[in-house]
């Protein structure tokens, strides 16, 4: 390794530990595809605008539901609390064959038609606009909000990475 690759690498660990140090609320993303309600645990998730009310979120191509956003042209947000951290475990641990994520969970159904979660403590329902923005690894899609409803007051999930540059 040249001391020029050193110095890339010693500023990209820099970086990447800075990154790492940016709040972020955690979130679980539904939309609707062909089987039904599908979704996955986000965290790269900002309000963007206020009039309209705008919200932007960075989505892999390697998760399922992106093309399904895309497609239905809707996404909604449900914003996850201390009582709520549950729901996520349903996206990440193993599931009974057959079984999903959102099976024996109270849903709210928006005018939309869009699910979110009733224990969640706050929903956001999102029509996408047409222009998203190609990032490299991930999208950003963003959501006029159509629809949100504070479920309870708490305070919403704050999540930090030791590392910036992924997961």
């Amino acid at each position: 390794m040249t001391s020029e690759d050193q110095s890339q690498d010693t500023q990209l660990s820099a970086i990447a530990q800075a990154l790492g140090r940016i709040p972020s609320g955690l979130f679980i993303v539904t939309t609707t595809d062909t089987s039904g309600t599908t979704g996955f645990v986000a965290s790269l998730v900002q309000q963007v605008g206020f009039a309209p009310p705008t919200i932007a979120i960075a989505v892999s191509r390697e998760r399922g539901p992106f093309e399904a956003i895309l497609e239905n042209g809707r996404f909604s947000l449900s914003l996850l609390d201390k009582s709520s951290s549950g729901l996520m475990g349903r996206f990440f641990g193993k599931l009974k064959d057959g079984e999903t994520p959102f099976d024996g969970q109270q849903m709210h159904i928006t005018a939309a038609g869009s699910s979110v979660f009733c224990d969640a403590l706050a929903w956001y329902d999102c029509k996408l606009l047409k222009n998203g923005y190609d990032n490299g690894d991930h999208h950003v899609l963003f959501g006029v909000v159509e629809e949100a409803s504070l479920s309870h007051e708490g305070e919403p999930l704050i999540h930090l990475r030791k590392n910036g540059l992924g997961y």
